[in-house]
């Protein structure tokens, strides 16, 4: 994210508590309960954004994950696309002899 995102997503929050607030005070509450309830409004959405990024974090859907694992892919693809006929050969063998004892390739 950059920083003027951050900074249009930080004035968006703070236009909606205002707007809450006006919304609230046309709706006849007075300005007290009007003011605490627009605050509840925004630390409950808050907390709702903060955790969606905590569930993203946990399993692990984030940007940076999908670009390392895009980069990785990436790497292997074009070790494959150079290597000769021959050790690709070789490679595949490997990995059928792996497969039959039930081994892990790396």
């Amino acid at each position: 994210m950059r920083r003027i995102d951050a900074i249009g997503i930080i004035f968006g929050v703070f236009l909606a508590g205002g707007l809450g607030y006006v919304a609230l005070r046309a709706l006849g509450i007075e300005s007290t309960q009007a003011g605490i309830w627009s605050q509840v409004l925004l630390v409950g959405g808050m907390l709702g954004w903060v955790a969606t990024y905590l569930f993203r974090v946990s399993t692990q859907n984030m940007t940076y994950n999908q670009q390392l694992k895009d980069y990785e892919e990436a790497v292997v693809r074009k070790q494959l696309e150079e290597m000769s006929p021959e050790e690709l050969a070789a490679l595949q063998a490997k990995v059928e002899a792996a497969e039959a004892a039930g081994d892990s390739v790396e």
